[in-house]
């Protein structure tokens, strides 16, 4: 068996690591990447998590279940017949199939043409060697590489709930919830988080009752209060069933259903009854055969690889990205770490700012947000003025015939910089990234107020938002 020599060797293909694996290569190094997915016939599938059962596949199911929500609820305010309006389940699951597989093709294509060297296995340490380290490859056929610079992009996994593990049958991770074959008639989600809401989105929109238990006492406790308020009085209305502060007694698995005993917020002892059950409460890093005692890899308590702020691990010359490591589990946090890392590797300066780092949760309305929150610049002290513009004021957004929800800017109180800016309705998934621009340029709020948007438009918005911060607006 030969042993291939690198430059730079990525484990994960991930977001963070065929990133980074082609931007080494841009840079001039002989770059490898390491990534074990497989599709149906058991040929690569690269893109981790995101591309094969996330941020991909839940927008593809988001979408068609949105269409099946507009052609039953909606199309008649436009004048649109649609009568009798089916579901064909298995052919949007088929869909979001050929969705995930375009993006697997696109990454493969995109090492070709960048001459990354590909290689289907699980990648592990073996041992230091020569100044580097040499990476066995598990996959069809055992590969030996060696590499002078590793990128360690290995991801997270769901985390299991104890006495409920997953069988991705009756009880599902956001892999098992996106392959669920037929409409529920009842469906639990234990978690409010992202992947919770958007998968109880998507079946809630094709029939299922869905009910959404949550452990902690406030709902998206991440996001701003106002954002929270207004989205929980939305989703309410839309038919999810949230309960808060619930206790989770126990998880019981029966032949085609699920029982959930929990005490409620007031204590009582509840009960419920599914045929799907969802677990949704986060995620823990991923190490599964790394091997990193091989080479004294350092993890946390959490499992986490530990880095310092540049990505490095404690070991020369090896580094870390994604999921795997602190800060936020997003995609384009570890999109930006590997090309980051990728520059630092050659001599550059490469920059990540998690002040600026977008949120996203893809339901209907969409909820975005970048920076700090209310409640955070209070508990910090941080004097501030707050904006706020509604959607139901927004020419564009009544076209649409969606104007749930609204802008609302936070900024300095005396410099007007712009501190956070928090996003429910229409499209926020795109409107958050004007206030990512802002906010990497200080932009004040005035600054946003005195660009000229394009009319009718939803960024409208955000200027009369902008505006709102010194108590003016145009059209409000």
């Amino acid at each position: 068996m030969s042993t291939k020599n690198f430059d730079v060797v990525v484990i994960g293909g991930g977001p963070g690591g065929y990133i980074a694996a082609i931007r080494a290569a841009q840079l001039g190094f002989n770059a490898a990447c390491i990534d074990e997915w497989k599709n149906e016939k058991g040929g690569p599938a690269p893109g981790g998590t995101c591309t094969n059962v996330g941020c991909i596949p839940s927008k593809a199911l988001l979408q068609s279940s949105e269409h099946f929500e507009h052609a039953n609820h909606h199309f008649a305010d436009h004048g649109i017949t649609a009568d009798n309006v089916q579901i064909d389940v298995a052919k949007m699951i088929g869909r979001k199939a050929t969705v995930v597989k375009q993006n697997n093709d696109g990454i493969l294509y995109l090492f070709k043409k960048n001459k990354v060297s590909f290689f289907h296995g699980r990648g592990s340490f073996v041992a230091a060697k020569d100044g580097g380290y040499e990476i066995k490859v598990a996959g069809a056929a055992e590969e030996t590489l060696v590499a002078k610079h590793v990128i360690l992009a290995t991801g997270s996994n769901a985390r299991q709930l104890p006495g409920a593990e997953f069988d991705e049958e009756l009880i599902l991770s956001n892999d098992g919830a996106l392959r669920i074959p037929a409409t529920p008639k009842k469906l639990g989600v234990i978690g409010s988080g992202v992947i919770g809401l958007e998968m109880g989105s998507v079946w809630r929109r094709l029939g299922a009752e869905v009910t959404i238990l949550e452990a902690m006492p406030a709902f998206l406790g991440a996001a701003d209060e106002s954002v929270a308020k207004e989205a929980a009085k939305v989703f309410k209305k839309q038919g999810l069933d949230i309960q808060l502060g619930v206790k989770i007694a126990s998880v019981t698995k029966g032949k085609d259903s699920v029982t959930i005993a929990y005490a409620d917020a007031k204590g009582a002892e509840q009960s419920l009854v599914v045929d799907k059950l969802i677990v949704s409460i986060g995620r823990v890093p991923n190490t599964i055969g790394l091997n990193p005692e091989a080479v004294g890899l350092k993890l946390d308590e959490r499992g986490a690889i530990v880095v310092d702020d540049e990505c490095k691990t404690n070991l020369p010359n090896v580094w870390a990205v994604g999921d795997v490591v602190r800060g936020p589990m997003l995609a384009h946090k570890a999109e930006e770490e590997g090309v980051a890392v990728a520059e630092r590797i050659a001599g550059q300066h490469g920059h990540v700012n998690f002040g600026t780092i977008p949120w996203v949760i893809y339901t209907s309305p969409e909820i975005a947000w970048v920076g700090k929150t209310e409640q955070q610049l209070k508990s910090e002290g941080v004097e501030y003025k707050a904006g706020q513009f509604p959607f139901m004021a927004n020419g564009r957004a009544r076209a649409l015939g969606d104007t749930t929800g609204f802008v609302k800017m936070l900024a300095d109180a005396k410099t007007d910089e712009i501190l956070g800016v928090h996003i429910i309705g229409p499209f926020a998934s795109e409107l958050i990234s004007e206030a990512v621009v802002a906010m990497e340029f200080k932009a004040s709020a005035e600054d946003i107020a005195r660009i000229c948007h394009a009319h009718p438009s939803l960024s409208e918005a955000t200027k009369e938002a902008a505006l709102a911060v010194d108590k003016r607006t145009l059209n409000f």
